[in-house]
């Protein structure tokens, strides 16, 4: 008979890898193996350091600038975007590049042209300094994206015209936060305009729903993701706006804070989405080491999203 306590733990789903990230990843790899080492990534190619390390065994090099990189090696954007500065400097210099930005910010990118093209000014959404949000701001001239990251930033948006303005939104927001802000932003100017279909996007929306589907039966909320992993953190929060009273991220099972969970009965799990699989079965194995385990499954939705990578590493 065991002697260990009894512990269920409910497994979000979805979780762990979206599309964008699985496609950035393998940007890389692909780029490794058509070019060889060292190809050159700038700035983290997702936000995981699990993740990154792996491709730098592998012979990426990762680097925050462009003048880091050699002329004559390939290098490769994030996921998050790049200003268009980035590539058209990379041109400049006859540079072989590969843009890993996912393509739904890529979409937020060009809902914002789209929307300059006719004259509006944008508010944009977002945490301020975050690379999406550096590399969206980015696609247009400075002043035409004004950022609030609060409701009450909102009061303080000063437009150059207040009936010509639309909004956009950094892709990886708490769903229910942005709601408010955007809600402020229609209260204070009516006329503005938002996207045709959200930006947030499919991956950010269902691991948040997932973890409000778990939240009334666990005692504690464990996000496994990088604290630089805008989403990963979301997730967190989510978790205690839900009622978890304990809710925490993660990078790997080592940095589990056992006495805050002590004497809990369920316990949540979930993963951000650049967070691998293998951190998961990483952490239900500790959790197995020390508890009478019974594991549930909770799924919310099914994802099937894929996307190609670019046609010059497709060969590969």
């Amino acid at each position: 008979m065991s002697t260990l306590s009894p512990l269920t733990l409910y497994l979000a789903a979805p979780r762990g890898f979206c599309a964008g990230v699985d496609r950035a990843i393998k940007i890389v790899e692909l780029a490794l193996q058509k070019w060889g080492a060292p190809v050159y990534v700038r700035h983290e190619i997702v936000h995981n350091k699990f993740v990154v390390d792996g491709l730098r065994d592998k012979g990426a090099v990762f680097v925050e600038e462009l003048d880091e990189c050699p002329d004559d090696r390939p290098v490769i954007f994030s996921a998050h975007g790049v200003p268009k500065a980035i590539p058209a400097e990379a041109r400049r210099r006859d540079m072989v590049f590969v843009d890993a930005t996912c393509p739904l910010v890529s979409k937020v990118h060009v809902e914002a042209e789209r929307h300059h093209a006719e004259g509006l000014q944008m508010v944009m959404i977002g945490h301020a300094g975050h690379p999406e949000v550096l590399g969206t701001m980015g696609q247009l001239p400075q002043g035409e994206v004004l950022l609030v990251e609060t409701v009450a930033d909102v009061a303080g948006v000063v437009p150059r015209d207040p009936a010509r303005l639309a909004f956009i939104t950094q892709t990886t927001l708490s769903v229910d936060d942005t709601a408010e802000i955007v809600a402020a932003l229609q209260a204070r100017f009516p006329a503005i305009i938002g996207p045709a279909k959200e930006d947030i996007c499919y991956a950010t929306t269902n691991r948040q729903a997932a973890v409000k589907a778990i939240a009334d039966r666990i005692e504690a909320l464990l996000v496994i993701g990088a604290p630089n992993s805008s989403n990963s953190r979301r997730l967190v929060e989510v978790g205690s706006a839900a009622g978890c009273a304990y809710s925490q991220l993660v990078m790997r099972a080592d940095e589990i804070d056992w006495r805050a969970i002590e004497g809990a009965r369920a316990v949540g799990v979930t993963a951000g989405a650049s967070a691998p699989e293998v951190l998961v079965d990483e952490v239900v194995d500790a959790f197995r080491q020390r508890y009478d385990l019974t594991v549930e499954l909770v799924e919310t939705a099914l994802e099937r999203v894929e996307f190609k990578v670019p046609r010059v590493l497709r060969e590969a």
